[in-house]
């Protein structure tokens, strides 16, 4: 069916361009949606309309529609398409006659400004023809008619090409992130009178939202689920604020910026998932976001800003703000990231600061990487991360990570770049290893222990220490160090340059491996030449920069107090872990190797990152010189008697 609804590309193209299909196709789609699930109290609408004289009709028209809206207009799609004379007259009348809901989710298409365009170019007829001749649009489960419009989202962003990760989920992986994030939670689900509210602050069509309240009614079909998103991209609002009033959905969709615009302020929520844009920059937002950030914890970013050219971890501070408080029923939450989350930043940078909060407040639970080509417009590797503020006894101060990269098969046909999916038994096995972590990782016979690793949160956190070495120098005047002082920005106004550059040729090819010994020659070649000696700081300071080249046989530089200098040509860094003693691990790993080194304590900082691949690597020698020969050997032959077949 979504094939045939983007079949309508047909009429539009030369006068749409590519990218611009999906502004006609995406509310024409939706629009016939609505036409067709309306038709069987079409009637009943427009009498119950005719026989009311008050002002405020909306419930009773509801009530005749059997659905949260309707249309109280004379015409339907079959109608507007019989009169090809007034048919942007009769379809702006049939858009009028809608409930003010359903109107405002039209708005977001900019639809009136489409009609105009496509009865401007002759083809509204022809392309309203084609959809009031689609048929079975209301025989189609809400949860189907999601399938159509997050395949022709796809289909839409693939042709303006979309940032990574943006727009649609796989099905497959929305399943399987809800049930890693339910499935520890499922005896509480299925309890009695259980009221569970849903947040995705980057809901697209809504597929997480109403995928996690169908596992939820799955585990228990009485509770009551509240489902709570928002979406920057109008269009995806649109559709998910439409598959919510189709559903009957209780909750609420918020068109903005998640950012800027908290569409929730003061909200809490027992679920929350997400599947933000990868990379994606916050430049538009930087101001709202600073200011924000300038409240502490007070406001949602607390724990810093991570770079400007990606925003993961402002979606993951705001969610951690949403959660219940664990004196409460608490939360837990579940995102997909790329693996720059996991380390991008050194100590102290933003990133790292923001895993060092999350990592010491021991809200990270678990993360999970799952298979590349995942996804329909990147090829990208990609984690689950699973965070709670009311973790299990067992697993409190411990991160589970869950190797799950080998659990995926081959799709018969790719779409975009989505060439793997996770079968439902895979969903299964990797829930069933999530839940059971902690017993597969103490048991070295189990077939899946070393897909299970088990750290507590401290062994992510390490010191980072600045190693310094002694600045050694002599001192020497050859022809490239009068070049360097003839180019010297800091000398360029000094009226004596040329006289000093012309004192020092008289010394060009000397060396001296003290600078005691050097002030002195040197001093002495200038006042014999008739030039100045350089004096302020900026002057001396370059001056000295031109004569002086680092050497390991040279001599040891002080500043004025006796303090040893460091060259900052040799400096170098060490990350050591948080549990181990700095002293001791510089006197093992370091000393040895530079006698002379030491540490410049104030400068330590402390970092964060979590190097999944690093634990989970596993080494494969090279094959056999002897092998790689033989196999060589056998392919000249082949290609040898490829090449006599050819030649004849």
């Amino acid at each position: 069916m979504a094939n045939d609804i983007w079949g309508v590309a047909d009429l539009l193209r030369g006068d749409y361009k590519r990218h611009e299909y999906g502004q006609v196709i995406l509310p024409f789609t939706l629009l016939r949606r609505l036409d067709a699930v309306m038709a069987s109290t079409r009637q009943a609408v427009r009498d119950r309309n005719a026989s009311l004289d008050i002002q405020n009709k909306q419930r009773l028209l509801e009530i005749a529609a059997k659905l949260p809206f309707y249309n109280t207009s004379n015409q339907d799609f079959a109608s507007v398409a019989a009169d090809s004379t007034n048919v942007a007259k009769n379809l702006r009348d049939y858009i009028n006659g809608f409930s003010p809901n359903v109107r405002t989710i039209l708005s977001r298409f900019d639809l009136d400004n489409q009609i105009t365009r496509l009865a401007g170019a002759k083809i509204l007829y022809l392309v309203l023809g084609r959809f009031a001749a689609m048929r079975d649009l209301e025989k189609l489960s809400n949860h189907d008619m999601g399938y159509v419009f997050e395949h022709l989202i796809r289909k839409f962003a693939e042709d303006s090409n979309e940032t990574a990760g943006e727009h649609f989920t796989p099905r497959e992986i929305i399943k399987l992130m809800v049930n890693l994030l339910i499935a520890p939670d499922a005896e509480t689900v299925a309890g009695e009178g259980q009221v569970i509210n849903i947040l995705d602050p980057a809901c697209g069509t809504g597929g997480i939202l109403t995928a996690a309240e169908d596992h939820i009614k799955s585990i228990n079909p009485k509770a009551e689920v509240y489902l709570f998103g928002q979406e920057v991209n109008a269009e995806s609002w649109a559709v998910c604020e439409s598959d919510m009033l189709m559903r009957f959905q209780r909750g609420t969709i918020h068109f903005g910026n998640s950012f800027s615009d908290d569409g929730f302020p003061g909200r809490k929520f027992d679920y929350m998932l997400a599947n933000p844009p990868f990379g994606v920059d916050w430049k538009k937002v930087k101001d709202a976001v600073e200011a924000e950030a300038e409240l502490g914890h007070a406001g949602r970013f607390g724990a810093g800003t991570p770079r400007i050219n990606d925003g993961s971890f402002l979606f993951l501070q705001h969610m951690i703000s949403k959660m219940e408080p664990v004196e409460g029923k608490g939360s837990r939450l579940a995102i997909v990231f790329n693996g720059s989350p996991l380390f991008t930043g050194a100590a102290g940078s933003g990133e790292s600061e923001i895993r060092r909060w999350i990592l010491e407040n021991d809200l990270l639970e678990g993360i999970v990487a799952l298979p590349d080509q995942l996804f329909y417009n990147t090829g990208i590797s990609t984690y689950f991360w699973i965070l709670s503020n009311r973790k299990a006894a067992e697993l409190r101060d411990k991160v589970i990570l869950l190797d799950a990269r080998d659990q995926w098969e081959k799709m018969r046909k790719s779409l975009g770049d989505k060439r793997k999916q996770i079968s439902d038994d895979q969903i299964k096995h990797i829930t069933e290893l999530y839940v059971d972590a902690l017993k597969v990782a103490e048991d070295p016979t189990h077939a899946d222990h070393g897909k299970i690793k088990i750290f507590r949160t401290r062994d992510f956190g390490y010191r980072r220490i600045t190693v310094e070495r002694p600045l050694k120098l002599r001192f020497e005047i050859t022809d490239d160090t009068l070049a360097i002082l003839a180019d010297a920005k800091a000398l360029a106004k000094w009226d004596g340059r040329d006289a000093l550059i012309a004192a020092l040729r008289e010394v060009v090819g000397s060396v001296w491996w003290s600078k005691k010994e050097a002030t002195n020659a040197l001093h002495a070649a200038v006042v014999a030449g008739g030039a100045a000696w350089p004096r302020g700081a900026t002057l001396t300071k370059s001056f000295w920069a031109a004569v002086s080249v680092s050497d390991p046989e040279g001599e040891v530089q002080k500043d004025k107090d006796g303090n040893v200098l460091p060259d900052p040509d040799l400096r170098d860094y060490e990350n050591i872990p948080l549990d181990e003693d700095i002293d001791t691990y510089f006197a093992r790993e370091v000393t040895p190797h530079v006698p002379d080194a030491w540490i410049d304590y104030e400068k330590t900082k402390v970092g964060y990152e979590i190097p999944f691949t690093r634990h989970f690597y596993v080494y494969t020698p090279p094959r056999p010189l002897a092998e790689i020969d033989a196999e060589l050997r056998e392919l000249e032959t082949q290609i040898q008697k490829l090449l006599s077949e050819v030649m004849g």
